[in-house]
């Protein structure tokens, strides 16, 4: 009973270390978008404040970034969920011997850095007329979020039961009327988690949105081009909206779950 008591004790000295470094960034950040002082601090106290946030309300390059980022997120969630979805079928029903070659292949922008995806897709595209910005981003996006689509889709197609499918065949339905009325009902819950997962990386990409946004920007791209100059407390308020939106995003699918329940 003793050693199982210092145990608990050092798991729960374990989880509260957990939860210190992780929410610990969140609340410095937090605090110091309430500061007045002129650049993300909180050991140099100016007084509590709400100016920051007026200032991002007047900012309009970074509320244009903010619209392009939510274009693009959406764009990509469009791009990458039919492309992961394709590939997931093939790898789940194809059964043969280049499966292992096409799952390599298909995975592979996931391992490729994400500064090479940029500049690639940027001179294949331009050889074709297409130029940077928003669409190019999207496209260039979509090249790994896709991949990310493909594994959730994969994971969920193999627990399917295959009898199902066999069953609707032999009552004499199509191929798409199975698709339709029985594959995709059972991909409805992976459907949404890689729509959100597909955003998410979305938004938060750097590495390949900077090389191929051409003269527009996005959210994460005006944050680092501001880097040079010197960051303001505007940086904190875009972060504590975004946590604010998590949270409330996160208890309100917990709550519609508990309700269904």
């Amino acid at each position: 009973m003793a050693g199982k008591g210092k145990a608990g004790v050092v798991l729960d000295l374990y989880i509260g270390l957990f939860l210190v470094y992780l929410f610990a960034p969140l609340l410095v950040m937090s605090l110091a978008a309430f500061n007045a002082y002129p650049y993300p601090s909180v050991t140099q106290w100016d007084g509590f404040t709400l100016k920051w946030f007026a200032a991002l309300a007047h900012d309009r390059r970074m509320l244009a970034g903010l619209v392009n980022t939510l274009l693009v997120g959406m764009g990509v969630v469009l791009v990458s969920l039919p492309l992961g979805l394709a590939g997931a079928l093939l790898l789940t029903r194809l059964e043969g011997r280049w499966n292992g070659f096409l799952y390599a292949l298909m995975v592979s922008p996931l391992l490729t850095p994400g500064i090479i995806i940029g500049i690639s897709t940027l001179v294949f595209w331009q050889r074709l007329g297409v130029g940077g910005g928003l669409l190019l981003s999207t496209i260039a996006q979509s090249t790994f979020v896709a991949a990310y689509a493909m594994l959730l889709f994969m994971a969920r197609l193999q627990r399917q039961d295959r009898g199902l499918e066999e069953a609707a065949f032999d009552l004499g339905a199509s191929p798409f009327l199975v698709f339709r009325r029985v594959t995709l009902p059972f991909l409805a819950p992976t459907l949404l988690t890689a729509a959100v997962i597909a955003f998410l990386q979305s938004i938060e990409n750097y590495n390949t949105t900077i090389f191929a946004i051409g003269g527009e920007w996005t959210l994460v791209t005006e944050i680092g081009s501001r880097f040079r100059f010197g960051l303001s407390p505007v940086i904190n308020v875009i972060g504590v909206l975004f946590v604010l939106a998590t949270v409330l995003g996160a208890s309100l699918w917990t709550w519609l779950k508990r309700r269904e329940g």
